[in-house]
């Protein structure tokens, strides 16, 4: 018997070495736990590292573009989540892409570690938005080769996969902010790169020897002449994008805000593009046009709810800078400390939400109204910030339980809206678009973070009350409509609840 018909027994009989489930997920989970751990202790001081100014160890950039550039930032690492699927599915498997994105954020990571300005900053944010896109839904894809269709396990093994995610974006912003924001930023930089590394040895020292044949085949492998015309087309664009922005630098007109704008733009042409395709599809049946329809209000929902959760990582981050009492029952507190709420109450309520739907079982709310509960709770978190400055003026800094009652708020919202979100688009997908379905809700949220490159430039101190004021009432009011037509988009869903 060779190695290979080893590996495919040891895929197919049930594995019990991590807590009951295959040892494969210990691997899975510790990769994306310092995945995670990376890409939060970034997120978490790569705000402050681009507005603080040069003197302060940062890049010195006006404050609004930052934000601008974050959410950017954002919406393009989750759109080239489709980049990575492909890649997996017609050239290298999910076992290999995982590892050359990791190896990308890596490499990202020790680009902004190196004092290189702007310029590093985004040669840096170019190999972390690839390599995420590599890496990111690809990992969780081999989760679920790590497991037969039937296997009773498969649910607990993606919770247990779900709490390394949080609890690596739990962890890295005590320790890569606090470093960051004390001593410096490269330094910061460079840990988050040495957490990347980390994962990258756990991922290559056990990967033979734990995953078996789990995510090495290539499903829809490119035929020779489709890869020779791939590579002419990959090729081709590429010297285009290199003469277009060549030219659009030393010509001047190629400025940030325009490239900001054009994915932004971007950001609303990509799922429309997707919905028109697979609506018009003859391989769409009406019952599957009809559940389509339905999921368009779900669609705006879940963008309108991640425009509000995204901006943690830009507004409510440049509030707790700027705005926030920086310490509490006498510990001092780091702006960047503030990133670690929204994973550590998922931790805490995921549980409790999972029991309450399986207790409320046919009696719990329907899919529409989950989301509409879930935009409600996003408006909410936004309104309460309005308080502060009614209360005292926007001139005296605010207590931080206002900062946290914010992200507890927006945390119960998507405990209502991401899981549902993420069932509804299975079970709502045409049978020939399963695959492009879950893109598409990916895509919710990196439209959400495309947008909101343009309405964050509306902050200031000055607008703060307006902007909270009326990002949460639209959010609310949405969610109030929602809710009153669930009932009608029940009978669009076909039989799917």
């Amino acid at each position: 018997m060779d190695s290979r018909d080893k590996d495919a027994i040891l895929k197919t009989v049930p594995q019990k070495g991590f807590f009951g489930h295959p040892k494969g997920l210990s691997t899975l989970f510790f990769t994306e736990f310092w995945e995670r751990f990376s890409y939060y202790g970034m997120r978490a001081i790569l705000l402050f590292y681009m507005y603080y100014e040069v003197t302060d160890g940062g890049l010195g950039i006006d404050q609004t573009t930052a934000n601008s550039i974050m959410a950017i930032y954002g919406s393009l690492v989750y759109m080239s989540g489709i980049i990575g699927g492909w890649i997996a599915d017609r050239i290298l498997g999910m076992n290999r892409t995982v590892f050359y994105g990791g190896v990308l954020i890596m490499l990202g990571h020790i680009i902004l570690a190196l004092p290189g300005g702007f310029t590093a900053l985004l040669v840096s944010m170019l190999f972390i938005v690839i390599g995420t896109g590599l890496l990111k839904p690809n990992v969780g894809g081999m989760v679920g080769e790590l497991y037969s269709k039937k296997d009773p396990r498969r649910d607990s093994g993606f919770s247990i996969y779900y709490m390394g995610i949080n609890m690596g974006g739990f962890i890295a912003p005590f320790i890569v902010g606090t470093i960051g924001q004390t001593y410096n930023f490269h330094l910061g930089f460079a840990i988050a790169a040495v957490g990347m590394f980390a994962g990258l040895v756990v991922y290559l020292l056990s990967r033979k020897k734990y995953f078996g044949l789990a995510g090495l085949q290539v499903p829809n492998p490119l035929s020779g002449e489709e890869k020779r015309k791939t590579t002419k087309i990959i090729t081709l664009a590429v010297i285009v994008l290199a003469i277009i922005g060549w030219a659009g630098v030393t010509g001047g007109w190629l400025t940030i805000e325009r490239v900001i704008f054009s994915i932004s733009i971007l950001g609303v042409i990509i799922p429309t593009v997707y919905f028109i395709t697979m609506y018009r599809s003859p391989k769409t049946t009406a019952d599957e046009r009809s559940r389509l329809l339905a999921y368009i209000p779900l669609f705006v929902a879940a963008m309108m709810f991640w425009a509000i959760q995204e901006q943690g990582s830009n507004i409510l981050a440049t509030y707790a800078n700027e705005r926030t009492q920086l310490s509490f029952a006498g510990i001092e507190i780091q702006s960047s400390w503030f990133q670690s709420l929204n994973p550590l109450f998922i931790v805490m309520l995921a549980p409790v939400f999972a029991w309450l739907w399986v207790k409320l079982g046919d009696r719990q709310p329907s899919t529409p109204q989950k989301f509409s509960f879930g935009l409600i709770f996003a408006g909410l978190s936004f309104i309460v910030m309005i308080f502060p400055a009614v209360f005292n003026g926007t001139e005296s800094l605010v207590s931080p339980l206002w900062l946290v009652l914010s992200f507890f708020l927006v945390v119960l919202g998507e405990l209502c809206l991401s899981p549902v979100g993420l069932s509804a688009s299975t079970k709502l997908a045409p049978a020939a678009f399963a695959a492009q379905m879950m893109s598409l809700w990916n895509l919710s949220n990196a439209s959400a973070q495309a947008i909101n490159a343009q309405v964050v430039r509306f902050y200031s101190v000055d607008t703060e009350v307006i902007y909270f004021g009326v990002i949460g009432g639209i959010a609310i009011l949405l969610g109030i409509v929602l809710l009153l037509i669930a009932p009608k988009l029940k009978r669009f869903m076909r039989g799917i609840n």
